[in-house]
């Protein structure tokens, strides 16, 4: 059954509206400009949207009320009695062990604190340095593919495949799995949102997967990120391997849907503006800035966060219990923080964007996710310099948590 028309966006918004996931910047800059300083609604489970950049930051910071064991933006659950007649008693038995979230996003200080920490060297920039040449010889061999057809999907046959390749070759996964990967993410994170028994029959495949993985890792240790994580020590203690199984888990689920929404959105801006094209083909020095500023423009990711303590915020009276969406995307554009935010300006000189989160929780990937972003552009551009959307009407996006095209035909010179 459809779901009822949103009649007052400020007081019973619906992130999974079609209207919103196509293009949310007018309903945007409408609640920006709301009396009410964050929008509520009851629907999926209830939660509370704040849109300007300074409420967003604020948010973000106050740990002490507002925790991230629960990230996800919609709360849409089987039954307990369901769920339990779903998982045999081996599953359960796994589930209780290993139920420590996806930390560090999933965690609190003081988890967050050295949970993070363990990140921060293999996703340093000189770690994901060493990745480009690996990551350029992929997006070529990828336009090898289509480049004679005159056509492709931007999309599916691109900006999705880079992510799932790059991950698991840090994981040291068959990269052969990279398509079985790409729709367990898209059942958890993307379909399974709106669909609770996708989204559990999704996780608990990437939970599985990756426990039978630290297991092997344990036995026969690699050069891969698995192996980095069993191998390091806290407190003078192994990492427990709950934590390795559940930051696998997040790397997993993380690393692949967010950067190709980047990419996929990248792609969809430059296939309507020639004179960015020309821009970066000319200018190819700019290509940090414009990245910069394409994930501000088109920041992905929504976050959640859960009221830990009763606490009233500008006249707004929040619960324990209750959620709260952290709207990246929205601060993103948010006019008293940025000049002409909805115009995407390539060499944009100020540029505080959030798209990567703020706090102590802003996303340890983001220089993996910044090089796959650059390396997609400059490879895409090199090949296909003159390219349009096929049918501009006919793009499909995806939102609520992440929003990226999913389906974006483009046309070129064969």
């Amino acid at each position: 059954m459809p779901a009822e028309p949103v009649n007052d966006w400020s007081t019973d918004y619906d992130i999974f509206a079609r209207e919103y996931i196509r293009d949310p910047f007018p309903i945007w800059d409408q609640l920006r400009a709301s009396p009410c300083p964050v929008a509520r609604t009851d629907r999926w489970g209830g939660s509370w949207m704040p849109t300007r950049y300074e409420d967003i930051v604020t948010f973000a910071r106050d740990i002490q009320h507002f925790s991230s064991r629960n990230v996800l933006v919609a709360d849409v659950m089987p039954a307990p009695d369901a769920e339990e007649q779903d998982l045999s008693e081996e599953d359960q038995r796994l589930v209780q062990q290993y139920d420590v979230g996806a930390p560090p996003i999933t965690s609190d200080p003081p988890v967050h604190t050295w949970a993070r920490r363990l990140l921060l060297p293999p996703f340093s920039v000189t770690s994901v340095t060493k990745l480009e040449p690996e990551t350029r010889e992929l997006c070529n061999a990828l336009i090898d593919g289509f480049i004679a057809d005159g056509r492709a999907d931007g999309a599916a046959d691109y900006a999705q495949r880079i992510p799932p390749r790059v991950i698991a070759s840090m994981l040291g996964i068959p990269k052969e799995m990279t398509s079985t990967f790409t729709d367990w993410v898209r059942g958890f994170l993307e379909l399974g949102l709106t669909d609770p028994e996708l989204r559990q029959q999704s996780g608990r495949s990437i939970f599985t997967f990756m426990i039978e993985q630290v297991q092997q890792r344990k036995e026969h240790p690699g050069d891969d990120l698995i192996s980095y994580l069993l191998g390091q020590k806290v407190d003078g203690e192994p990492v427990p391997e709950p934590h390795v199984v559940g930051t696998c888990f997040l790397l997993l689920v993380a690393g692949i849907d967010t950067t190709w929404s980047s990419i996929g959105s990248a792609l969809w801006h430059l296939a309507q503006h020639p004179e960015h094209r020309r821009q970066l083909i000319e200018q190819p020095e700019l290509i940090g800035n414009a990245v910069e500023e394409l994930l501000r423009a088109y920041s992905p990711v929504t976050m959640a966060r859960y009221v830990a303590a009763d606490v009233e915020y500008a006249g707004c009276p929040m619960h324990e219990g209750d959620k709260v969406l952290m709207n990246f995307p929205a601060a993103n554009r948010d006019p008293s923080i940025f000049d002409h935010p909805d115009q995407v300006i390539l060499d944009r000189e100020k540029n505080p964007h959030i798209a990567f989160g703020v706090g102590i929780h802003r996303c340890a990937g983001s220089n993996l996710a910044r090089m796959e972003m650059k390396v997609a552009i400059q490879e895409w551009l090199r090949r296909i310099p003159d390219f349009r959307l096929e049918d501009p009407h006919a793009v499909t996006w995806a939102g609520g948590q992440v929003r990226g095209p999913r389906k974006m035909a483009v046309v070129f010179p064969s």
